[in-house]
């Protein structure tokens, strides 16, 4: 997830069930929160194959522009 109100570094937010993290979009890590394992190894890999359109989509919601979702 990415909020209209977002502020760098570059960054967005998993949340599955009750885990909520910060994932830091340049090096790919948790810097905030936690996920259960197995889920932070999916999520993880899924933004480091699509890490330039994170970061483009991250500086969009900071313009408070329309994002979509990320498949």
């Amino acid at each position: 997830m990415f909020y209209a109100n977002e502020h760098p570094p570059a960054h967005f937010h998993a949340r599955i069930a009750e885990f909520q993290a910060i994932v830091d979009i340049d090096s790919i890590a948790i810097v905030a929160g936690r996920l259960p394992p197995a889920q932070m190894r999916s999520v993880l890999t899924w933004a480091a194959s699509r890490q330039d359109l994170l970061r483009r989509t991250f500086v969009a919601a900071m313009a408070h522009e329309k994002v979509g979702p990320i498949e």
